[in-house]
């Protein structure tokens, strides 16, 4: 943080706040890294369901499910937080709902199928809540110029927080396995590691982080409750075209957002089923994917800033489909960890580039509402991604390689839909909303 210059903040904006805003990333990263991507996804489909043939289904449809709520609530609870002037407020609620369904997930042993997908549309909802709030607080903090740096620097954190929860776990899995246990006796406990260290880390996020906006003057008989954020959110679709280039945004979030989660749901399970991967070994490339990822976020966010955030998304994009590729002819263990690295690298500046470009896109009196339809846009394709690469694996009789590699059509598609967006026509038609 200490190289991140005063000059990218917005007037009054302190760098420890910008830090406290940071340690939030820090904070849920260990609920994707730990809980979504390396030990509890494999553990579902392998213990929960009990090695059942439609376990992996069972694991993408919770998730799905969980999406498909954020999709339906979450512009209308952005719209509501905008009006109230609330965003700190909710993201509290959604923190404490989020920890504690996540230390639940310990309860779920083998055979608790019902309660393992409960918990998990719960806990993802919760997550999927407190990122698109973070996300709205970006352009309260950086300059529009130094949007790129300054997100990067949030994903950058994120990546450290995953690679420090899952490193915990890890420790402590190695432990038990030394001690003989089996994972329904050391998965538990890392989901209770995973829910205080997302507690704890947020506590700075709350202790430093201000909430700078004021709430929106309702016109008579409105007021400020849900009817009048629901009617926001209309009128927000209605002048969609205003905004033509945070709609293309959408368009192109949801293409290559598809593929990324993909990534980040089913490396742990095409590790193990496709490559080879025993448990320690998918959690320690995990680990290692998350290094890559910091690496990605935080370079990308000045390279972003330098280059240009449509040119530094689109490289990134291209990562992504070689990434696929290499993944679909791995034979090795050796070769698969070529992917994973590109992946990471990916991973984390694609996502700080998308986050970026909304900042610059939204109006600053809609700014969690503009975050909220770009969760809406990413939990879409957290649906799309991993249902079609599930589709793909079952019609072709259990091909992963092939669905994979089905994969590149996502990002290829991305960077069509990247083509329309004009950087500076997106950005002026914010300006001229406030």
């Amino acid at each position: 943080m200490s190289t991140l210059s005063s000059d990218a903040l917005n007037p009054g904006v302190k760098k420890r706040e910008v830090f406290g805003w940071a340690m939030y990333d820090f904070a849920n990263s260990g609920y994707t890294t730990v809980v979504i991507t390396a030990v509890f996804a494999a553990y579902f489909a392998g213990a929960v369901t009990q090695g059942a043939a439609w376990g992996p289904l069972a694991w993408t449809a919770a998730l799905s499910a969980s999406y498909a709520i954020v999709m339906l609530t979450m512009p209308s609870l952005g719209a509501w937080a905008d009006l109230r002037a609330a965003k700190k407020r909710l993201l509290l609620l959604f923190t404490l709902g989020c920890v504690l369904s996540t230390a639940a997930l310990a309860f779920a042993r083998p055979g608790d199928v019902a309660l393992a997908v409960v918990l998990i549309i719960v806990s993802n909802t919760f997550y999927s809540y407190g990122e698109s709030l973070t996300g709205a607080f970006l352009p309260e903090l950086a300059r529009p110029e130094s949007m790129g740096k300054v997100s990067g620097w949030g994903w950058g954190f994120g990546y450290v927080g995953g690679m420090l929860a899952l490193g915990l776990c890890l420790a402590y899995v190695l432990w038990a396995q030394g001690q003989g246990q089996a994972a329904e006796q050391f998965v538990p406990v890392t989901m209770l590691i995973t829910a205080i260290f997302y507690g704890l880390a947020a506590l700075v996020t709350f202790t430093l982080l201000r909430e700078r906006a004021q709430p929106v003057a309702a016109a008579p008989g409105q007021g400020t409750g849900l009817a009048a954020a629901l009617r926001q959110l209309g009128h927000t679709w209605r002048e969609a075209q205003r905004y033509g280039d945070f709609v293309w945004l959408l368009v192109c979030t949801v293409a290559y957002q598809g593929g990324v989660a993909v990534a980040i749901t089913l490396a742990a399970i095409y590790a193990e089923q496709v490559i080879g991967f025993k448990q320690q070994e998918t959690m320690m490339l995990i680990f290692v994917l998350n290094i890559a990822a910091a690496a990605g976020a935080f370079g990308c966010g000045y390279l972003q800033d330098r280059i240009g955030h449509k040119a530094a998304l689109a490289l990134t994009l291209l990562g992504w489909v070689a990434t696929c590729v290499i993944a679909a002819l791995a034979q090795t263990k050796g070769q698969f960890w070529w992917a994973a690295a590109i992946a990471g690298i990916c991973m984390g500046s694609s996502q700080s580039a998308g986050r970026a470009m909304v900042g610059l896109f939204a109006p600053k009196r809609q700014l969690a509402e503009f975050f909220g339809l770009w969760t809406v846009a990413t939990r879409l394709a957290s649906i799309i991604g991993p249902l079609s690469y599930g589709a793909i694996t079952w019609m072709t009789g259990g091909n992963q390689r092939v669905a994979i590699a089905a994969t590149t059509i996502l990002f290829v598609l991305g960077l069509l839909a990247l083509l329309p967006i004009n950087v500076g026509r997106g950005r002026e038609a914010a300006l001229k909303a406030i």
